[in-house]
């Protein structure tokens, strides 16, 4: 009762606050809802992107990796660090330049309307059917472990993860479409202050459990019983081999925080390009923490119960369960149904921003005002939060788990998308009929290899992440081949701002730098410990 009483408490304070602090704002013009009237300092960017990425099928789902495979999990974490490094450096200034709203827009400047208006339908199927619904189920998964809904309720296990769906996404839905980018960016930060302690509070209270009280007791132990586990450096034979950090891992990673509009508008709501390298660098120092919340409760969970649980994604709600006293577990659960919330309706808003500048206005009613548009990006957020909660329960009894089936699915969508934007970056010459196949062809190919060929390439066992790479080299090679056999016409591109830029925070290089050096020191300080 506790613990409800607290979950319920704290839950309500941070949609009291939100409500407060964007009470009088004007969501009858485009910028203001869509963008928060660029009106961010840097701590709201960084806690917003934080919460954006972060939700339960991270924190059950990376953690339950670790449980069965290790620390090697932990490079969707670290590596992310420097792919953040690459939006601040590379891709922010060049996005600012162009003022745009959305990525695809960039491609419209680029290329062509056409262009702006595939990405953006492609985006919007990657949210809907690779996004949105995990998000919600693997929440409803959470929150009935933690809460044991269906006990409480008196219902199956099935019926609790049904109401736990709709519960989350109807609030969701709240948050995002009536709320606008500033709403959502502000329940971030608050859940993300508390998810960032409780997060932390979980492994330190399972090490006091291991070792008796005492934490440093409890590292020993890991050390001792679990150290083949605490090296992050992946076989070939591993679920991430070590290898694949230098191909389509990082590729994946660059397109989820470089090119993802769910990710990248935060940043466009930022007061300044300034403002914005700020927050992105804060969230990269903070991505380097994750191993401490993201992987290692799933090792502490293997020392605490053994290797008995089977499915790996039971393990963090186990420890959670275990560890946490009941004052504390209410907290701890709005935190988490903040992290779940957050994700959800960040990539809803995205979504009614996407149809409704580049679908609706773009190519339905070009002459629609800013009121009209963003009523119409209600309306479509509305209808997608309720098919997402249809489809969610859906995607029950995955295989090979939650995270692992959502990046492989990833891989259909993002490795085309990046070739494309980059190539519309890099390379003036590529003409937009080529681009267009791009994206459709880098789908088909990675679909062959997936599902026609059971992952194989000519004949050879590959892992998909080598893959990934191999598809994207390929989609950028052909590309630049009929850029050179074919150039494009709208070659001028300079002056519009997309391949050129320069940062506006004189610290941005220094604070990259401090990045890599501590990303370096991570991976070499664990495997030290580990062998």
């Amino acid at each position: 009762m506790v613990s409800i009483a607290t979950f319920i408490f704290f839950t309500g304070l941070v949609g009291f606050i939100s409500w407060w602090r964007t009470r009088h704002d004007d969501h009858g013009d485009s910028d203001s809802y869509f963008l928060a009237g660029k009106s961010l300092p840097w701590f709201v960017v960084a806690g917003s992107l934080m919460l954006t990425n972060l939700s339960t099928e991270q924190l059950i789902g990376l953690n339950g990796g670790a449980y069965l495979s290790g620390a090697v999990v932990m490079a969707w974490e670290v590596v992310a660090a420097l792919a953040l490094v690459v939006l601040a450096l590379y891709f922010l200034p060049r996005y600012w330049n162009t003022g745009i709203t959305t990525v695809p827009q960039m491609l419209e400047k680029r290329f062509d309307l056409k262009t702006r208006q595939i990405l953006s339908g492609l985006f919007l199927v990657f949210l809907v059917l690779n996004f949105l619904p995990f998000v919600l189920y693997s929440g409803a998964l959470g929150m009935n472990g933690l809460f044991k809904v269906d006990e409480v309720l008196g219902v199956s296990e099935t019926s609790s993860i049904w109401i736990m769906v709709w519960s989350i996404g109807t609030i969701g839905a709240l948050y995002a479409v009536f709320g606008g980018l500033k709403a959502v960016a502000v329940s971030d930060t608050i859940n993300g202050v508390g998810l960032l302690i409780g997060g932390l509070a979980i492994p330190i209270l399972g090490l006091m459990a291991l070792g008796d009280g005492s934490m440093g007791a409890g590292i020993d132990r890991i050390l001792t019983n679990q150290s083949s586990q605490v090296s992050p450096i992946g076989a070939d034979d591993s679920v991430i081999p070590f290898s694949t950090l230098f191909t389509g891992m990082v590729l994946i990673n660059v397109y989820y925080w470089c090119t993802n509009q769910a990710i990248v508008q935060r940043t466009f709501g930022a007061k300044s390009l300034a403002e914005g390298q700020k927050g992105v660098m804060a969230a990269a120092f903070l991505k380097l923490l994750g191993p401490l919340y993201l992987v290692l409760p799933g090792i502490i969970a293997l020392e605490m119960f053994g290797g008995d649980l089977g499915n790996g994604d039971s393990a963090y709600p186990r420890l959670v369960a275990a560890v946490l006293p009941p004052y504390f577990a209410g907290l701890f659960g709005a935190v988490m149904f903040g992290a779940i919330l957050s994700s959800f309706n960040s990539a809803l808003h995205s979504c009614s921003t996407l149809f409704g500048l580049d679908i609706y206005k773009g190519l339905i009613n070009p002459q629609a005002d800013g009121r009209r548009v963003v009523w119409i990006g209600k309306v479509f957020g509305i209808g997608l939060a309720i098919f997402a909660m249809l489809l969610a329960p859906v995607i029950a009894g995955a295989p090979d788990g939650l995270f692992t089936l959502m990046k492989k699915l990833g891989a259909i969508f993002n490795i085309p998308i990046l070739a494309v934007i980059i190539m519309a970056m890099m390379n003036k010459s590529v003409p937009a009929w080529a681009a267009k196949i791009s994206l459709f062809m880098g789908m088909a190919t990675y679909c062959v290899f997936s599902f026609a060929m059971n992952e194989k390439f000519f004949g050879m066992e590959m892992h998909w992440l080598h893959f990934a790479a191999i598809n994207f080299v390929f989609l950028c090679v052909f590309m630049a081949v009929a850029g050179k056999l074919k150039p494009s016409s709208r070659v001028a591109m300079a002056a519009d701002g997309i391949t050129s830029g320069d940062p506006e925070w004189s610290a941005v290089r220094i604070t990259s730098g401090m990045v890599v050096v501590a990303t370096l020191g991570l991976y070499i300080g664990l495997h030290i410990l580990g062998s």
